[in-house]
């Protein structure tokens, strides 16, 4: 299973928080890497190309450029999780994607009350989020 990334920011101190699909943070020290692989160098000279970093093409990983990036399980395994006030909320996007099913599937069960609105589920804007509890309390353990 890929830990897929949602987004990246760059912190103080040579830092990434990671926000992965599954509704988990976690914070990796990018420090170690300076000593480990000469590349990494780089960022610890340039604030400028350390603060670039992106999600990469699909959520497989961060880049900051063609030489230098991360995979999303080097992120997930060696960074430290930490608690936000998101933390297992899951786009119905993503939510579909890891359980296998149909956004039909999950805005049926809305509908028929199995999901409650402002309980399981919200609304923010155009996009749907569930909780991952409400999803293995119904849908079981992710499909993928």
């Amino acid at each position: 299973m890929f830990h897929k990334i949602k987004s990246v920011n760059a912190l103080p101190d040579h830092r990434l928080c990671v926000f992965f699909s599954e509704g988990v943070t976690k914070l990796y020290d990018v420090k170690p890497l300076f000593e480990k692989w000469g590349a990494f160098r780089a960022l610890k000279d340039s604030p400028e190309l350390f603060h670039s970093v992106a999600v990469g093409e699909g959520g497989y990983g961060v880049v900051w450029n063609d030489e230098l990036d991360l995979s999303c399980d080097e992120l997930y395994f060696g960074g430290a999780e930490v608690q936000t006030p998101f933390d297992g909320l899951i786009a119905f996007s993503d939510a579909t994607q890891l359980w296998g099913l149909n956004e039909s599937t999950l805005r049926k069960a809305i509908s028929y009350g199995k999901l409650v609105n402002g309980v399981d589920v919200c609304k923010f804007g155009k996009q749907w989020v569930i909780s991952r509890k409400a999803m293995e309390r119904e849908y079981g353990a992710p499909a993928s």
